[in-house]
C-alpha cells in the first residue's frame, strides 16, 4: 500500500482537528510567561487554585468514563488515573501552595470561576449523558495536551523554580506513559465508530481542547464573575 493510502489513526485526526487550538495555547502569554519567567506569580496562582477545583470533577468524569469502558482492563485504567489526579496533581498544588502564599483552605475558600464551571460542567454533562466514545473524546485534551506542552516548554526551561516544577509534572516519562495509555485506547475505538458517532466524539474533543486554551486565558486575566 502507497504510504499516501493509509488510513490515519483517530488521535491522529483527532489531534489534526485542535492544531490551531493547540499552537494558540504554546503562544498565550501566561504559557510563555512559564518559560520567561514573566508570568505574574497572582496569575499563576489563580490558575493553581482553579485546577484544584478542575481537577475534583476531572476525576469524576474519570470515574464516569471508567463505568461505561468497553472492557474491564480499561475500566481499571481510568480508575487508576482518576485515583492519580489526588496522588500525583494535588500532590503538585500541596508543594506549590507554600511557595505561593497559600494554603488549601483558600484554594478551597475560592469561588469557582465562570470558565472553570463551564469547563467541568461540560465535562460532566458529556461524560454522564454521552457515549464511552464521547466522554473519552471530551476527557482526552486534558491529557494531551498538557503532555505535548510540558514536552514543550521542558525545551525551553523556566528562570523560576516553581515554574519548572510545574513543566517538569508533565514532561515526565510517567504522565507520558499514562498518556499513550489512552491514545492506545483511543486508536482502538475510533475504527468501531460510526461516521456519525465518530463526528459526535470529535465535536467534544475540538469543544475542551478550546477550554483548555480558556483555562490559562481566564487564569491569566484573573477571570472573576461579572456580577
Amino acid at each position: 500500500m502507497h504510504p499516501d493510502t493509509i488510513p490515519q489513526s483517530w488521535s491522529a485526526r483527532l489531534w489534526q482537528a485542535i492544531e490551531p487550538t493547540y499552537t494558540a495555547i504554546l503562544a498565550h502569554p501566561f504559557v510563555t510567561g512559564l518559560t520567561d519567567g514573566g508570568l505574574d506569580e497572582t496569575a499563576f496562582a489563580q490558575y493553581v487554585a482553579q485546577d484544584v477545583h478542575y481537577l475534583n470533577d476531572y476525576a469524576r468524569a474519570l470515574a464516569i468514563v471508567a463505568a461505561k469502558a468497553p472492557t474491564l482492563a480499561d475500566t481499571a485504567m481510568f480508575s487508576r488515573h482518576a485515583a492519580e489526579v489526588f496522588d500525583v496533581e494535588l500532590g503538585l498544588h500541596n508543594e506549590l501552595l507554600p511557595e505561593l502564599g497559600l494554603d488549601a483552605a483558600t484554594l478551597r475558600a475560592a469561588p469557582v470561576t465562570p470558565t472553570t464551571r463551564a469547563y467541568t460542567s461540560y465535562l460532566l454533562a458529556t461524560t454522564y449523558s454521552g457515549t464511552f466514545a464521547d466522554g473519552l473524546a471530551a476527557v482526552l485534551p486534558c491529557y494531551w495536551i498538557y503532555a505535548r506542552v510540558g514536552a514543550a516548554l521542558q525545551q525551553r526551561g523556566s528562570p523560576d523554580r516553581r515554574y519548572q516544577r510545574w513543566i517538569d509534572s508533565y514532561a515526565g516519562e510517567d504522565f507520558a506513559a499514562t498518556v499513550a495509555e489512552v491514545l492506545d485506547l483511543t486508536d482502538r475505538v475510533g475504527p468501531t465508530l460510526s461516521a456519525a458517532d465518530e463526528a459526535s466524539a470529535r465535536g467534544h474533543f475540538v469543544v475542551t481542547a478550546k477550554y483548555e486554551w480558556m483555562f490559562f486565558d481566564a487564569a491569566y486575566r484573573r477571570e472573576q464573575w461579572p456580577i
